[in-house]
């Protein structure tokens, strides 16, 4: 099977048997876009086409490309994406987008789950209360990242003190304990939206040693970085790729 037979059977895997209006004005765009994206990128490395959406609802969402979005939701569920996984995904942006962001991806699915009759709200994935959150959160934050969690607090100037509780509660807390999705797909999702962000290498290289740490290897992130070049561009994924070779040399 050649480039553009398989790039026509991904697409109709993902989507259907629906053309895209673009190819009426923009053919030869459509053509690159899809022999790139559906021919080359998705057959890279050994990500699932699960796993794939996943990272492409993320990248999305982080980039605020709301109708490629919806139109991955849609994806999303044809390839066997539960809705609670699709949520959990994109609730996972909100540390690292902020609450308007990530209320506009939350929005965009929504409509699809709508469109789909899917009952919303759908049940809840928390595992945390207002008592314990800050401590589960922290021990899921130590779990990712190791003994450095310790001596971050320790060295935070006391003014500053309540951003590193915010960190372990809110993000730690109230996301990563979440069901739904596992720890190793949350680190993976939230390397890809580091990386999507632009001009956060730090905490791109804090999130490839916290991906190596739950058991995700060089080669799986080099998948999930890949998969995300076609919707973050090359600058964002080499710079992404430098951090993983400065964490993880050859």
């Amino acid at each position: 099977m050649n480039r553009i037979e398989k790039s026509r059977e991904t697409y109709k895997q993902l989507f259907g048997d629906e053309v895209p209006a673009a190819y009426a004005a923009d053919p030869d765009f459509q053509d690159i876009l899809s022999r790139f994206i559906f021919g080359e990128v998705f057959y890279q490395g050994s990500l699932d086409n699960k796993q794939r959406e996943l990272i492409t609802l993320v990248v999305l969402a982080t980039n605020q490309t709301l109708p490629q979005l919806k139109a991955h939701t849609l994806a999303a569920l044809n390839v066997g994406l539960t809705p609670v996984e699709i949520k959990e995904a994109v609730y996972q942006c909100a540390p690292y987008l902020g609450f308007p962001k990530t209320l506009n991806a939350i929005n965009e699915v929504n409509e699809v789950f709508k469109a789909r009759n899917i009952t919303l709200p759908l049940e809840s994935q928390k595992q945390v209360d207002e008592d314990n959150r800050l401590d589960k959160g922290l021990a899921v934050q130590v779990e990712i990242f190791g003994d450095v969690i310790a001596k971050m607090r320790e060295n935070a100037p006391s003014n500053q003190k309540h951003i590193q509780d915010y960190l372990s509660a809110f993000c730690f807390g109230d996301f990563y304990t979440r069901g739904g999705l596992d720890l190793k797909t949350r680190e993976l999702l939230t390397l890809c939206i580091v990386s999507s962000l632009g001009g956060a290498e730090g905490q791109v290289k804090a999130h490839v040693q916290g991906n190596l740490n739950v058991g995700n290897d060089k080669e799986t992130m080099i998948s999930a970085l890949t998969h995300c070049l076609p919707y973050m561009g090359f600058p964002r994924t080499l710079n992404a790729l430098a951090c993983v070779n400065e964490i993880i040399p050859e």
